[in-house]
């Protein structure tokens, strides 16, 4: 019987191969029928080598369309805890009782995630906390291709030397600026929704100056 590490290589080897040529030329399905997901993490902290994923929510976005009923959202159970952070993301420690170990809890979101191309604001520090818990448990790192509304973003801004843009924008500035609702910022699975709003926002915003390909997103 295959056991769940096979599953996972099995899962994951579509991306192993090093192309020869940009990734992005190997992706010949269309965008708007491509499977996303798109996620977001709670932690205790921003150390990548200390810190801890409290919870991890994601969405799945099919054909211009967020799949709520296909929703992912799990907690963690965990000795790692700072109060300190409690606040931003209101989980306390006691917060859930029925939170699997972290190991299980990575089972069940590998599964959910598959051979998806991941969407998240500020990619790098989700993924890299998901590569970092997945280490922990001698899972191999995830080989998805990814996608950051923060940098795209900033493809749909007019470029003038008249007109000045900020270096980092936040999910917050994407909300007021897509007049997305913030009523659940700071929960995984909220955050997971308003990334997935202004994502398809991006999408729009990008359709109506031209035509929008798989390179234009990944370059």
């Amino acid at each position: 019987m295959m056991n769940f590490y096979q599953k996972i290589k099995n899962i994951l080897s579509f991306v192993w191969e090093t192309p020869e040529k940009p990734f992005y030329e190997d992706l010949i399905d269309d965008i708007n029928t491509t499977r996303f997901v798109v996620l977001d993490t709670e932690t205790t902290g921003f150390d990548y080598e200390n810190d801890r994923i409290l919870c991890i929510g994601a969405i799945v976005l099919h054909n211009n369309t967020i799949s709520v009923q296909d929703g992912f959202e799990i907690y963690i159970e965990q000795d790692h805890y700072n109060k300190a952070t409690a606040h931003i993301h209101g989980i306390l420690k006691d917060f859930v009782l029925d939170r699997p170990k972290e190991l299980e809890a990575l089972k069940q979101f590998l599964f959910f995630l598959g051979d998806s191309i991941i969407i998240a604001h500020h990619t790098k520090f989700d993924v890299t906390m998901i590569n970092k818990a997945l280490e922990r448990n001698g899972l191999p790192e995830l080989k998805n291709r990814t996608l950051d509304t923060a940098t795209l973003y900033k493809k749909t801004l007019i470029k003038s030397y008249l007109l000045e843009h900020k270096d980092h924008y936040t999910l917050d500035d994407l909300a007021d600026k897509f007049d997305i609702s913030k009523k659940d910022r700071h929960t995984a699975i909220g955050d997971a929704y308003i990334t997935a709003i202004a994502f398809l926002k991006i999408l729009k915003k990008l359709r109506e100056k031209g035509e929008v390909t798989w390179k234009l997103l990944f370059k």
